[in-house]
């Protein structure tokens, strides 16, 4: 199987990390490619027919897409349990709360490096940091008990927000106020799978 990737994407990096901690590195080849939701690789296309990645392309079967379809798919071939049924709705909640951090944190991103500078709306950027904070803020006050224990793909994807909350939006010192998140998140991204993903 083949990963189409772009490796500052924290939705990569989400299946990234899945696949280290599955250990599914022999069976998933990551691709490394140039893209952009302005112009968009004929590969990624051809992937998937939204033009993002990650993409999943598989040898018998057509390509899969959305990060959350694709972990899933990962998890199940590896066996990793990764999506507990023990706490299935709370994990797929927690995930999807890290998932639109990383929308919202994205879309910020794609505002200031795509947009013309006179188009750009700062009302429109500090909309979308609200939404993540928000986030952020409810992963602190509520869900801090999902990040203990078994590994599982909330902690992943929570994980990966954060991280590219640090690489791209640092200034917004997402710290503030979520102190036990922040040791959470400094103890999780020591884990090799973390460490090993991290864009240069």
């Amino acid at each position: 199987m083949r990963l189409l990737i772009s490796p500052a994407s924290p939705f990569v990096r989400k299946v990234r990390v899945l696949i280290r901690e599955a250990k599914l590195m022999d069976r998933v080849e990551e691709v490394t490619v140039a893209t952009t939701p302005m112009e968009t690789a004929p590969e990624v296309v051809a992937a998937n027919p939204m033009g993002k990645i990650p993409a999943l392309i598989r040898p018998d079967g057509p390509g899969i897409y959305d990060s959350r379809v694709i972990t899933r798919f990962l998890d199940d071939l590896a066996g990793a349990n990764l999506y507990p049924q023990s706490r299935i709705w709370d994990i797929l909640t927690l995930e999807a709360t890290a998932d639109a951090i990383m929308d919202a944190t994205v879309a910020m991103s794609y505002e200031a490096r795509l947009r013309p500078a006179e188009q750009q709306s700062a009302d429109w950027v500090e909309a979308q940091w609200a939404k993540a904070a928000r986030g952020i803020a409810a992963v602190n006050s509520r869900w801090m008990s999902h990040l203990s224990g078994p590994l599982n793909i909330g902690q992943i994807a929570v994980a990966s927000a954060l991280s590219y909350v640090d690489l791209r939006h640092d200034g917004r010192g997402w710290r503030n106020g979520n102190e036990t998140l922040a040791q959470w998140h400094a103890e999780f991204t020591a884990r090799d799978s973390m460490v090993t993903t991290k864009p240069a």
